[in-house]
């Protein structure tokens, strides 16, 4: 195995030593590289933002938007010749990769509608489970140090797939774009048939998707915002504590944070591949996880030195050796695969890349993981953007009960009970014994009347 990098190694991510370590599953989730973020800090902030866009709406939506994005709003809605304009001044290569990613991302969700089911107990018995579509949806991109179109389409496609029937963006607004968002995020909203885009970010947007914001008297009828059912989207610290504390107002899909890349390797994998995909989280945000796992030190160290070649010519080098540096980041040397992919299902990953001789046959064994990317050829970059899959995906460890968006997220299932008189008398001494039995006559009573 050998490397075109540097010679230099890259001293900032920190090393993880669990060969012969025999830990159990909660010692393990303990040792494992996380990112220090104080979500009390953030909750006590939120939880103000949140109280004044309830009681303030959009005087306090406005009066954030200049604290924040140093932006004067007098409505939030993007009106529709600006996301017109927008879609008509796109690049047209990047039109090309948009359309190529709706295209991918709506085959895959229509793919993933279920069914509705029925099941008959005999004559006149029946159970049924119906999929319904939340009314709906605020699906949240974030902006700041990136642009995001990707994320209109990852929130978008599913919630149309799913057919839910009102759906509403939020993006920050950006002080060089006139307080609107990016032109890429309109014209990717533009290209999806989505109208209704609000110059909003941060916590807000999130308190102003959960408890809406009316208008009264002679207000302006743009300040309005309905409420919706369900928020969707990543975001920052902030945006992912907002859709925490609003959680039970709303669904949400995760607490998407963020980002985060483990990769599994082993000797046989390609270290300038793995520095790559390193690097392209990273960029991210300083927050960033970066985790290499692998039972062969050459491995770790050809990658340190891929690290130090690549860091030095990527755009945002300074951004990326923060994230590498921060204890969230690091290498983790294990007895074996086995042990490895013990590892990977601790830590629950966002992003897990296989990079192993037998890619397939591991990444079969992971039982935690937002999305599982296998083999060489099948890099995190390419489920951002035009694998087909969701790139909004469970963060910090959630991954463990948590899924990425999904059709499902915008569906409701409600079950459907249809018993005649004489169904219900087959099972009518059943329900009677159970009842009693929970001293729950009532519910008992309830059934023998139909029968006096």
């Amino acid at each position: 195995m050998t490397s075109n990098a540097s010679p230099q190694t890259f001293s900032a991510l920190q090393d993880l030593d669990l060969r012969g370590a025999a830990l159990d599953h909660a010692s393990l989730k303990a040792v494992l590289p996380r990112p220090e973020l104080n979500f009390a800090t953030a909750a006590e902030a939120v939880e103000g933002i949140i109280a004044r866009v309830r009681a303030e709406g959009f005087a306090a939506l406005s009066e954030l938007a200049e604290r924040f994005d140093g932006v004067t709003q007098t409505h939030t809605r993007v009106p529709a010749e600006a996301m017109e304009r927008a879609l008509a001044d796109l690049d047209p290569q990047v039109r090309a990769g948009l359309e190529e990613s709706i295209a991918r991302a709506r085959a895959f969700a229509a793919a993933q509608v279920p069914e509705d089911t029925r099941i008959d107990y005999g004559t006149g018995a029946t159970v049924t489970q119906r999929w319904v579509p939340v009314r709906r949806v605020g699906l949240y991109v974030p902006g700041g140090l990136a642009v995001y179109p990707s994320s209109v389409i990852m929130n978008a496609v599913p919630a149309l797939a799913a057919g839910v029937g009102s759906l509403a963006i939020a993006s920050p607004p950006q002080k060089e774009f006139g307080g609107l968002p990016h032109p890429t995020i309109l014209a990717a909203a533009q290209l999806l048939g989505v109208e209704e885009v609000h110059a909003m970010g941060g916590a807000q947007a999130i308190a102003a998707f959960a408890y809406g914001v009316p208008v009264t008297g002679d207000m302006d009828p743009q300040l309005a915002i309905e409420p919706v059912d369900v928020v969707s989207g990543p975001g920052n610290l902030f945006v992912a504590t907002a859709k925490r504390l609003v959680k039970g107002v709303v669904g949400i899909d995760a607490e998407a944070g963020p980002t985060e890349i483990a990769i599994l390797a082993d000797a046989t994998a390609n270290p300038e591949f793995i520095a790559a995909d390193m690097i392209s989280q990273a960029e991210h945000d300083p927050n960033a996880a970066a985790v290499l796992i692998t039972d062969s030190p050459e491995l770790a160290e050809a990658v340190r030195s891929a690290l130090e070649g690549q860091c030095s010519t990527t755009k945002h080098s300074e951004r990326v050796r923060i994230a590498l540096g921060g204890k969230q980041s690091a290498t983790i040397l294990v007895d074996d695969m086995a042990a490895g992919i013990a590892v990977c299902n601790v830590y629950a990953a966002e992003h897990l890349e296989i990079h192993t001789a037998n890619a397939a046959a591991d990444a079969a064994l992971v039982t935690a993981a937002g999305a599982v990317f296998v083999g060489a050829h099948s890099p995190v970059s390419l489920g951002d953007y035009c694998a087909g899959s969701n790139h909004v995906l469970p963060t910090s460890g959630t991954a463990a009960f948590a899924s990425g968006l999904n059709v499902n997220t915008f569906l409701k299932a409600i079950q459907v009970i249809d018993y005649d008189r004489a169904a219900l008398s087959v099972v009518a001494p059943h329900v009677v014994a159970l009842a009693n039995a929970e001293d729950l006559p009532a519910h008992g009573d309830a059934v023998a009347i139909r029968f006096a």
